[in-house]
């Protein structure tokens, strides 16, 4: 999320760990080994090294789909071609992750994170030679975007389970990649639209590249404590299966998840598309372009907010935070103003930082260190896999009941989400983690 392994048993119960009483935990229910006491609280060696690492594949990552897409716009492409471009990119990240997290845990995130930034890396630079020379054959770029989505797949579970390898501050090295990946959202699309506007799509990839070069570099640099590893001999099912009982055991964790797919479907997937379909054609593209600026930048906020605020409950926390997001959609179906849309976002984003440090933290100090890419993989299938699906539904909900009650039950989703997250009792009452600070 680690260098060396060892033969840890993991074993399942029926009983919530966070249920246990601490002296009866076992040792292998304790988070991966923490950098010693005399490093820096965030900013060690280590640290530095990975945020790097973590920055420059964002900013690719960022990158890529409006390169992609636009790219093949601009070359005479049709709408049902970048979307099968997008389908070939997301469809193997959604559908390969799992298997990530098992992989990562049996040789190591370190490694698979090293491999799965080399093949992004190569996968880059065959883009950049596709777009320079022109595209001969579609299957050519749908097979090297299966690449890039297979390849990310391998890299996410790994990118949690590091955290708590490389800063003591667990919370607050969060806080400092939420801004991160904040800022990389925001300047990645705009840095790719603007040389796909120059016909430089190629010279993206090129910077994708050099990108994934850089991360793997520095991740190569990292040295890290030892981290328990599946006991030798088990296979790929069970180590599956073993993951599912960890993600199972913990009902804290699977139920924000199960509440998060609802919201996913009915809240969050659908709100970008409709609200497009309304801020644009009233507004203008650039109007929503703004909007969603003042999201990354809420979201930056939240993320620095989250640093140095460290409640003694983590998700009760972030579930106040997240009261915020039905304000954007139901300013919509207002007619608010689009300064007021922005400062709807500006709080949106920061509730969804704010929730989305508190979430990470409780995640990697929480969970052992040998099931960690597992758990967070299935966290990742489970939550990020349904917003496809809500997106998906957008178009023939709105065509069925219209934009405003579409976004009136997505107002009515978001609040109930939160209300869910505070009324469950093992959300509300989990305590932050020895190791969160």
């Amino acid at each position: 999320m680690a260098e060396c392994l060892a033969d840890h048993t993991v074993t399942a119960t029926s009983v919530p760990i966070e249920d246990r009483p601490a002296g009866d935990r076992p040792t292998e229910d304790r988070p991966a080994e923490a950098p010693p006491a005399d490093t820096p609280a965030i900013w060690s060696r280590n640290f530095r090294s990975y945020f790097t690492a973590r920055s420059a594949g964002l900013l690719s990552w960022a990158m890529l789909p409006v390169a992609v897409s636009a790219g093949l716009l601009s070359g005479g492409y049709g709408l049902d071609t970048a979307g099968y471009a997008m389908a070939f990119l997301v469809g193997p990240f959604a559908g390969l992750v799992l298997f990530g997290g098992v992989l990562a845990d049996r040789f190591t995130a370190r490694r698979m994170m090293i491999g799965a930034d080399l093949a992004n890396l190569a996968a880059h630079v065959l883009l950049a030679v596709l777009f320079i020379h022109g595209i001969d054959h579609l299957w050519q770029l749908y097979a090297l975007l299966v690449v890039a989505g297979t390849a990310n797949a391998m890299f996410q579970p790994g990118a949690t389970s590091t955290v708590p390898l490389v800063a003591r501050d667990v919370q607050g090295a969060n806080g400092v990649l939420r801004t991160a990946e904040a800022l990389t959202g925001l300047g990645g699309p705009a840095l790719a639209g603007a040389l796909v506007g120059l016909g430089a799509t190629g010279w993206v990839m090129v910077i994708s590249a050099v990108a994934y070069g850089t991360s793997a570099v520095c991740l190569f640099t990292l040295r890290l404590g030892a981290v328990p590893a599946p006991p030798a001999g088990e296979s790929l099912w069970r180590n599956l299966v073993v993951g599912w009982q960890e993600f199972r055991a913990r009902s804290w964790l699977w139920g924000v998840i199960v509440i998060w797919m609802v919201f996913a479907v009915l809240s969050w997937g659908p709100q970008l598309s409709v609200a497009a379909g309304v801020i644009v054609p009233e507004h203008g593209a650039t109007a929503f372009g703004l909007l969603n600026c003042a999201l990354g930048a809420g979201t930056v906020a939240g993320g620095l907010l989250a640093i140095r605020y460290k409640p003694a409950h983590p998700l009760a926390a972030g579930a106040v935070a997240m009261l915020a997001f039905p304000l954007y959609p139901l300013g919509i179906v207002l007619d608010w103003p689009v300064w007021l849309l922005a400062a709807a976002q500006l709080a949106v984003g920061a509730g969804v930082g704010v929730w989305g440090v508190m979430w990470a933290t409780s995640v990697q100090t929480q969970v052992p260190g040998e099931v960690l890419n597992r758990v967070h993989a299935y966290e990742v299938a489970g939550s990020v896999g349904m917003y496809p699906i809500g997106s998906a539904l957008a178009g023939p909900a709105v065509g069925a009941f219209g934009t405003d009650r579409v976004l009136l039950v997505g107002v009515a989703v978001a609040l109930l989400t939160a209300i869910a997250l505070l009324a469950t009792r093992p959300i509300r009452t989990l305590r932050r983690a020895p190791g969160a600070t």
